[in-house]
């Protein structure tokens, strides 16, 4: 009965979230007027592997840490970026939404910057669509669109193919085998072996965030904090250390045993698999997404 009662919880805890992470339109809240910054509403981190400089994407912004962990903006956006990954050196993909004092249709659609966030243009689908979760694999742009519900994809960012059609908080690519995504769902981890195009029915455990570390090494995370691993393309999965800071933002894992885990207080790093975990930036929460 309490391995029934925490998977009721774990999912009626992702189904909240999953509504929380609908758009609001223009944005929300008001823009950053101080010259120190502070960061609530995480949707993304990323290194670049250019500097191996830690990037992550906020309702306020892309902030990186100084030398003392503190978030400092970089470039002059303050839009709410929601779906964020970063694609190659340099090079980031987003989505979300604009600033409350910025011009613009309420979804961004896709964007891309090749400075390191310092400026973003327009790619496609701008006013049609805010992806909630961004993948690149293989020269492929994999997305979630939480406006419509379905996976897209797209070769060069501007042309889209519709896939499977579901109700997701995040997705992952294998990196091996591009045929290969995960959707996490209320019901537990959903598995595709076509593309995208279609999903298995989820099975458990219930995660908020997947990302592949490497061909054999899928990390998950559930809605406490604590950290899953599979070897077996999520045929089954291993329970490991919790990530400090309560409940999950984002998790990016950039190889087998380096993984990035935001929580409510703070960005926090594991070189060792999720064994242990040191904080790389500071965040003030407002709730989530």
């Amino acid at each position: 009965m309490r391995k029934q009662y925490f998977t009721i919880a774990a999912s009626a805890a992702l189904a909240l979230t999953l509504t929380a992470c609908s758009g609001d339109g223009g944005g929300s809240g008001e823009a950053q007027t101080s010259p120190f910054s502070t960061v609530s509403h995480i949707h993304g981190v990323g290194i670049d592997p250019a500097d191996d400089r830690l990037y992550v994407a906020t309702h306020e912004g892309v902030f990186t840490p100084d030398e003392n962990n503190e978030p400092q903006r970089v470039g002059d956006s303050r839009d709410d970026y929601m779906g964020f990954t970063v694609a190659k050196a340099k090079t980031f993909l987003a989505s979300g939404h604009p600033a409350p004092d910025a011009e613009g249709p309420a979804n961004k659609g896709l964007v891309e910057s090749t400075d390191a966030g310092k400026t973003w243009k327009t790619k496609s689908l701008s006013g049609e669509v805010d992806f909630h979760a961004l993948e690149y694999a293989d020269g492929t742009i994999y997305g979630y669109d939480s406006t419509n519900g379905k996976v897209r994809v797209s070769k060069d960012g501007v042309k889209w193919q519709d896939r499977a059609t579901l109700s997701a908080l995040d997705i992952a690519v294998n990196p091996d085998d591009t045929q290969m995504l995960f959707a996490t769902t209320e019901a537990g981890v959903a598995k595709s072996t076509d593309g995208g195009k279609t999903f298995a029915d989820g099975a458990e455990p219930v995660l908020y965030f997947v990302s592949w570390g490497a061909p054999d090494t899928l990390y998950g995370i559930d809605g406490s904090g604590a950290l899953h691993r599979s070897a077996d393309s999520g045929d089954t999965w291993k329970k490991l250390g919790t990530a400090p800071g309560g409940q999950p933002q984002a998790l990016t894992a950039v190889d087998a045993e380096r993984v990035l885990v935001a929580t409510q207080d703070g960005v926090y790093e594991s070189k060792n698999g999720g064994k242990t975990f040191t904080k790389r930036m500071d965040v003030t929460s407002t709730g989530g997404h």
